[in-house]
């Protein structure tokens, strides 16, 4: 019997932190997007316009990047206090290679890092 690989991702528009599980959840891996408050207030400067389609860019991205380690897994949990989760999950059930990938969502607060690793493994642990 083929052993599930399992992810947890808290997320918001800003970071995520990718925990995978496997009876146990033990390490947390960070992925933070490229677009940061100096970016931002740059950009600001420059004109609204070009701050948000900046901001959609590196969302995209953002979201891109987590799209392809999302692949390597059969069942994932994307959760957090922001819509950002949705967004991501939208974009991922629009794409067949994800298809077949388990994918399900949960809302949360921002939490401490033991908090998170808690929540994904009481989510694999009951399934």
């Amino acid at each position: 019997m083929k052993t599930l690989k399992k992810l947890g991702i808290w997320m918001d528009h800003a970071s995520a932190h990718l925990m995978p599980y496997a009876n146990e959840v033990d390490t947390t891996t960070t992925i933070d997007t490229e677009f940061t408050y100096e970016e931002k207030q740059e950009s600001r400067a420059k004109g609204e316009k070009l701050m948000h389609n900046k901001e959609q860019g590196e969302q995209a991205a953002f979201y891109e990047k987590l799209g392809e380690i999302i692949k390597t897994y059969d069942s994932v949990l994307l959760f957090g206090p922001t819509n950002a989760k949705t967004e991501l999950f939208n974009i991922l059930k629009a794409d067949d290679h994800f298809k077949n990938i388990n994918i399900e969502i949960k809302q949360s607060d921002k939490m401490s890092e033991n908090q998170e690793h808690a929540f994904v493994r009481d989510h694999f642990s009951a399934t």
